[in-house]
C-alpha cells in the first residue's frame, strides 16, 4: 500500500469510512504483532497489546496529522505500548527461562540441538531484557525489524548518530551477557 493509499483511508475514516480502518488494521496487523512479539516473549500478551496498539489507533487516528507515514505513527504506538506492557510484567514477575525450554516445535530437527538453540534465544531475550530502555529500543527495531537509522530516528524522536552509539551499546551489551551466561 502506497502512502497516497494510506491517506486517502485515513481521510474516509476520518469522514466516518470505517471499513478505511478495517482495510489499514488488515495491512497492518500482522506487522505489528510481530513488532510487539520480538519485544513481548508471550504469545497471548504480545496478542493483547496488538489489539490495544489498534484500539489506541483507531481512538487517535482522527488526530493524525500525516508527518509521517502511517506505518511510522502506528509503530511507535506499538513499541509504546509494549514497553509499557514489559515495565507491567517486570513488576509482577521475572523472565521465565522454563516457559522458553518447554516451548518445542514439530520440526525434525534433533532434541539436543534443538534445545540447545532455543536455550540460546532464551538467553539472546534474557540479554534483550537487561539492556537501558533506550537500547532496547533501538536494538529490536534495527536488528529484528532491519529498519534503517534514519526510520528510527522518526519513530524515536532522536538523532541517527545517538541511534548508532546506543545499537554500538546495546550489541556490545548482548555479547558480553552471553559470554558470561555460557561459563
Amino acid at each position: 500500500m502506497n502512502p497516497s493509499d494510506e491517506l486517502t483511508l485515513i481521510q474516509n475514516f476520518k469522514n466516518g469510512d470505517e471499513q478505511a480502518f478495517n482495510q489499514l488494521v488488515l495491512r497492518y496487523q500482522e506487522k505489528i504483532y510481530w513488532i510487539v512479539r520480538r519485544m513481548i516473549a508471550d504469545h497471548d500478551d504480545a496478542d493483547d497489546v496488538t489489539q490495544n496498539v489498534f484500539i489506541k489507533a483507531y481512538q487517535s487516528l482522527r488526530s493524525f496529522k500525516g508527518d509521517s507515514s502511517f506505518y511510522t505513527w502506528i509503530y511507535r504506538i506499538a513499541i509504546n505500548l509494549s514497553l509499557n506492557e514489559i515495565r507491567r510484567k517486570k513488576l509482577r514477575r521475572t523472565f521465565s527461562l522454563d516457559e522458553e525450554v518447554m516451548h518445542v516445535s514439530s520440526h525434525d530437527e534433533n532434541p539436543q540441538e534443538k534445545l540447545e538453540s532455543d536455550e540460546r534465544r532464551a538467553l539472546i531475550r534474557e540479554a534483550i531484557e537487561t539492556l537501558p530502555e533506550k537500547q532496547k529500543k533501538v536494538f529490536v527495531l534495527r536488528y529484528h525489524e532491519e529498519l534503517p537509522y534514519e526510520e528510527i530516528s522518526k519513530i524515536l524522536h532522536t538523532s541517527v548518530g545517538g541511534l548508532k552509539a546506543n545499537y554500538f551499546h546495546a550489541v556490545k551489551k548482548i555479547g558480553e551477557y552471553l559470554k558470561n551466561e555460557s561459563r
